[in-house]
């Protein structure tokens, strides 16, 4: 093992995330159709197309195209009118979070299910108080968070419900796809993810009302030319992102494809190693497959997550702690709920355990199995791994 001072195994480092290109002379033409029109920005062509074959696909009546997904947060939590305090998870990308903090709310965290990694409704009901406006949901790894349990506290409650769609782009739940569930959804397609439009997001809705309020929000509260008619923000997404995304959008069965063959083959090969386990996809439902989620038990498999990292590092298999320690032990939630942990006792320890492995169409089944091969040899002689992790 290179820990040991050996080669590492791979010349080239491998990460997660690391972007799907889909056809780039296609790419290359809508690229030459935009400078042909020289129109860039400002609900173009390609963004107007993609808001269309997105909601098609998602079965919403509307999605609006953004430049980022925290700006979708941010705008959607403004339009749904939310303030107070809302709930969401702690394990979770600290953009959820910020999204309300930026906007002087609240995010009151909530423990999440161990075994979904979802944020548990009988949680939820607990942290309920008179300041509470709404509940935001998060779709962990592709696999849609309890929509029916949370969408009866929200209506019992007389609450607004929104989720953070950011891993669950073409994924369902009870054969609907995500997107139409709870007020709004909110989708990521960063560079990261396995699709995306370089940098963007979009919110998905069915709300007549709530939709125009968000692309006005968007457009600096734009309602034709010359005519600001509310508050806004510049949420738009550009015309080359947008291009990216239809050529993903024509590539999106091939990288779930690759996505799901590469989950198979790293179930393959570390089945049977003790302490080391990965998450399930219910193959009932349609999944995007593009998170490898390792669980390491320290106790069965004798080394720790973090050992593993160093191990992986080294080899220059970049692996990656999420949500690593908790948004409740970042600033500024670290100071303002300082004892927060102690009424996350799941999501503590699922911090502790979450290891992420490199996928999408930049890893092969070769590579894998040469990870999978130094995780097993890193399990094996565990002892001697974490006697040079901690002493050095």
């Amino acid at each position: 093992m290179a820990l040991f001072s050996a080669k590492p195994a791979f010349n080239e480092t491998l990460h997660v995330g690391r972007p799907n290109i889909g056809n780039r002379e296609e790419f290359h033409r809508r690229i030459d159709g935009i400078l042909d029109r020289r129109w860039l920005t400002n609900n173009g062509e390609c963004v107007q197309e993609l808001e269309a074959r997105l909601a098609s696909l998602l079965g919403v009546k509307h999605c609006i195209a953004m430049c980022n997904a925290t700006v979708a947060l941010e705008i959607t939590i403004r339009a749904l009118g939310l303030k107070g305090e809302v709930i969401v998870p702690s394990f979770t990308f600290v953009a959820t979070p910020h999204s309300l903090q930026w906007q002087e709310i609240t995010p009151v965290f909530c423990d999440i299910d161990p075994l979904t990694h979802n944020m548990d409704p009988l949680c939820v009901e607990k942290l309920l108080t008179p300041r509470t406006t709404g509940i935001i949901g998060v779709h962990l790894w592709g696999r849609p968070c309890d929509v029916e349990a949370l969408g009866g506290i929200a209506q019992k409650h007389n609450l607004k419900l929104m989720f953070d769609a950011a891993h669950a782009f073409n994924c369902t739940r009870g054969g609907r796809m995500v997107g139409g569930f709870g007020n709004a959804e909110v989708f990521s397609f960063h560079a990261t993810k396995f699709f995306n439009t370089l940098e963007g997001g979009a919110v998905a809705t069915n709300d007549d009302d709530l939709a125009q309020q968000i692309r006005l929000m968007k457009n600096f509260g734009f309602a034709g030319y010359d005519n600001v008619v509310y508050i806004g923000t510049n949420g738009k997404m550009n015309e080359v992102s947008a291009a990216f995304g239809l050529v993903g959008l024509e590539n999106l069965d091939q990288f779930v494809a690759v996505n799901r063959a590469n989950y198979q083959v790293y179930r393959q090969g570390l089945a049977g190693v003790p302490g080391i386990s990965l998450i399930a996809y219910e193959e009932g439902e349609r999944n995007n497959y593009q998170y490898i989620v390792c669980e390491v038990d320290h106790a069965s498999a004798g080394i720790s997550r973090d050992a593993l990292m160093e191990v992986l590092h080294a080899e220059n298999v970049v692996a990656r702690r999420y949500f690593y320690p908790g948004c409740h032990r970042m600033e500024p939630y670290r100071s303002y709920f300082p004892h927060a942990g102690l009424l996350l006792p799941h999501t503590e320890a699922l911090t502790q355990r979450v290891l992420l492995l490199p996928t999408g169409t930049a890893v092969g089944p070769g590579e894998i199995e040469k990870i999978c091969r130094i995780i097993k040899l890193a399990v094996e002689h565990a002892p001697e791994v974490m006697r040079k992790v901690t002493t050095g």
